[in-house]
């Protein structure tokens, strides 16, 4: 495995060095080039195609990613690491108690990814996350957490944005195969052994999806743009294949800077609304709830309310509004946290 620390360039850190892609000076944020000879739609549904079978005889179990309309859905956007500050946002939202406990009846949360790098909680939101979805599932709600660009990253040995902390947050899990990793530098080892592919947290991220639809809403990291959709039946699942470890090329959400988990047309201050249209219609849903992009003044929407952009810099490194959004038959609500 090559890894890429903060400082160093490595065949994985070349992933994004050239990118353009800023978004406020707080966070600069870079996306990976396109796939080689990447045609466009057409390209990305041959590559689908030819992948199919070894992603349905590898995908770890099966996992539903269009769910029919509830009455209420909580959105998060980006985390980064931060456990206070999502707990503090569920908590306004009604979903947990003060000590972390599912209290949202059959409400339903969506958080759009990017738990993990620039800050050091995350192996304890990886484990709430994982309670969350049980304790969710036994009151009637569901509890979905989706994987975003930095998930995919880490599992791929991209560390330039791991805090000291982070790489220490890993150190106590039991079992790991440290041995393996013996050519990784000592400080990132265990973080590498447990997030890498096959490892203990990249199996716990390999049961999440990257997008989901839910009633009349798609949530996803970054952005679907038009000729997307018919791809994702077949990429998630190897997405989760690779990261279970079953020895698959790492997934096109990773490595395609038009993806899901990197993809902006929705995210800056001019969307692309026609984009964003036919994206929707091919879909077959009315709105699209996005992160991967700070909102400098907390959770925003554009193309007359058919996309949301809920990325608010929760994480105490960017120091943004502690917001969610809520969407019920009623509409689309900004819920802030006292």
């Amino acid at each position: 495995m090559v890894v890429a620390m903060a400082g160093a360039v490595s065949a994985t850190a070349a992933c994004g060095r050239d990118a353009k892609r800023e978004v406020a000076p707080e966070r600069v944020v870079t996306a990976p080039p396109p796939l080689a000879n990447d045609a466009g739609p057409a390209a990305r549904a041959d590559q689908a195609a030819a992948s199919a079978p070894v992603a349905a005889a590898c995908d770890p179990a099966p996992q539903p990613w269009r769910f029919p309309a509830v009455a209420r859905v909580i959105a998060v956007g980006d985390v980064h690491g931060d456990l206070g500050a999502v707990r503090h946002v569920l908590r306004a939202a009604g979903v947990v108690d003060a000590a972390g406990a599912w209290t949202g009846g059959a409400t339903w949360v969506v958080q759009v990814g990017d738990v993990l790098d620039r800050g050091d909680d995350e192996q304890a939101i990886l484990d709430w996350f994982e309670r969350l979805e049980r304790d969710a599932a036994a009151a009637g709600g569901r509890f979905v957490w989706l994987l975003g660009n930095h998930e995919l990253m880490n599992a791929a040995g991209d560390l330039r944005y791991v805090t000291p902390g982070g790489f220490k947050d890993f150190e106590d899990v039991p079992g790991l195969p440290l041995a393996k990793y013996a050519d990784v530098p000592a400080q990132a080892r265990a973080r590498v052994a447990a997030l890498a592919p096959g490892g203990p947290y990249a199996k716990v991220m390999a049961g999440q999806n990257y997008t989901a639809v839910v009633g009349d809403t798609v949530y996803v990291h970054g952005g679907i743009r038009p000729g997307y959709a018919e791809g994702i039946p077949v990429d998630q699942p190897a997405a989760r294949c690779w990261l279970d470890g079953a020895g698959t090329p790492p997934p096109q959400a990773l490595t395609d800077s038009e993806g899901p988990l990197w993809d902006r047309s929705y995210a800056l201050a001019e969307a692309d609304c026609p984009a964003l249209e036919r994206a929707l219609a091919e879909l077959g849903v009315a709105r699209m709830v996005v992160g991967h992009t700070v909102q400098p003044s907390g959770i925003s929407s554009a193309c007359d309310g058919k996309v949301w952009r809920i990325d608010v810099g929760l994480a105490k490194l960017y120091g943004g509004p502690h917001q969610a959004l809520e969407l019920t038959a009623a509409g689309a609500t900004i819920i802030a946290a006292p």
